[in-house]
């Protein structure tokens, strides 16, 4: 009448866990009878027992679909330093906000790379404008012939830096200037990468390199175009190249 409670496909270790509950005298196929006969005592103990059974598959589950988030498992902690953050910024920032800060660091770190080179580069060889702006890189953009030239630049930057807009978390009810987190740091937009060579690697260990490599010469660049920007104007007064 109850057999169906207990069908021939339960698994092993559930079988095990109900014989420590109850005590069969008989089990013929798919029949099992207790000899006090079915009662709620006993049902209740065989279903409490199946769930017990099974809880440590279904808890070992669910604790690797969640994850915590670590800023110390991003790109970017290197030796010798490693995870270096002496004003502590990351202590009890979310997610979303030191995504916002790796954004910012990587955006820099590439404006930073474009500056250096642009220095080296631009004080030894400048063709463009009838090779007239022959002065320190500090104040080449107040020469005349680029006046009318850097409006169209900041216009260029500005369109492709509205998408951007679109990788931050809305502020309307949450914590401003932070990133959601399914944005990959550095992209355009949301699922815009910019690899127009094929660069980025499909291995994860050779792409965790290169990202190292590229914040690494970012962080060094900021420092020197810094630097540069600084003996150029109160130092030297003079191109360094």
């Amino acid at each position: 009448m109850l057999s169906s409670l207990a069908p021939s496909h339960v698994a092993p270790a559930v079988h095990r866990a109900v014989f420590s509950r109850t005590s069969f005298v008989s089990m013929n196929g798919n029949e099992m009878e207790p000899e006090e006969g079915w009662n709620v005592d006993n049902l209740s103990g065989m279903m409490d027992d199946a769930v017990a059974a099974t809880a440590p598959a279904g808890q070992a589950a669910a604790a690797v679909q969640v994850t915590k988030f670590d800023v110390k498992s991003m790109p970017g902690i290197t030796g010798p330093l490693g995870f270096f953050d002496p004003l502590d910024f990351c202590g009890d920032a979310s997610e979303g906000k030191i995504r916002f800060y790796r954004e910012v660091e990587l955006k820099h770190g590439r404006v930073g790379m474009l500056a250096a080179l642009g220095f080296v580069v631009g004080e030894q060889f400048h063709p463009l404008w009838g090779g007239d702006v022959d002065v320190p890189s500090y104040i080449a953009f107040q020469e005349t012939p680029l006046q009318p030239f850097w409006p169209v630049v900041v216009g260029v930057i500005a369109f492709v830096e509205i998408f951007s807009v679109f990788t931050f978390q809305t502020p309307a009810g949450g914590e401003p200037w932070t990133i959601r987190t399914d944005h990959t740091p550095g992209e355009l937009s949301l699922g815009k990468c910019f690899d127009p060579l094929g660069l980025k690697p499909t291995d994860a260990t050779e792409l965790l390199a290169m990202q190292n490599k590229e914040l690494n010469n970012g962080r060094l660049a900021m420092i020197a175009a810094a630097g540069m920007i600084f003996q150029e104007t109160f130092v030297t007064h003079d191109k360094l190249f």
